[in-house]
């Protein structure tokens, strides 16, 4: 029996060891930046994109909107039968959105944003 393989995301968003210093001082903002890089990477790799960016702070979203307007012409020249697709995409169709920060300290927090 072959077992299933599942994608998931990483169980801890911490970047891996070397990225702080050796004495355990909080990392200066070019360290927090270079965390904050890899974080954003390690999303970008599991299907996310960038929709802004600061020095250390960045939103990523996942999904895309519903194009409505299309939707609502392809439903009135079909004479309504697209209708249903519409009605479809608009209620499986999800955007997230996702905001990381970097602390003084170099943890990074996550916030789920509408």
């Amino acid at each position: 029996m072959k077992r299933r393989r599942t994608v998931r995301e990483s169980a801890t968003i911490e970047p891996p060891p070397g990225y702080y210093t050796a004495g355990g001082d909080p990392p200066d903002s070019a360290q927090r930046t270079l965390i904050l890089d890899w974080i954003v990477n390690r999303r970008i790799a599991g299907g996310w994109r960038v929709e802004s960016r600061s020095g250390s702070q960045v939103v990523l979203v996942r999904g895309h909107p519903v194009n409505h307007v299309l939707h609502a012409f392809l439903t009135v020249f079909s004479c309504c039968a697209w209708g249903v697709v519409w009605a479809v995409v608009a209620m499986v169709n999800r955007v997230e959105r996702q905001a990381l920060t970097v602390d003084a300290q170099g943890r990074v927090v996550t916030v789920s944003a509408p």
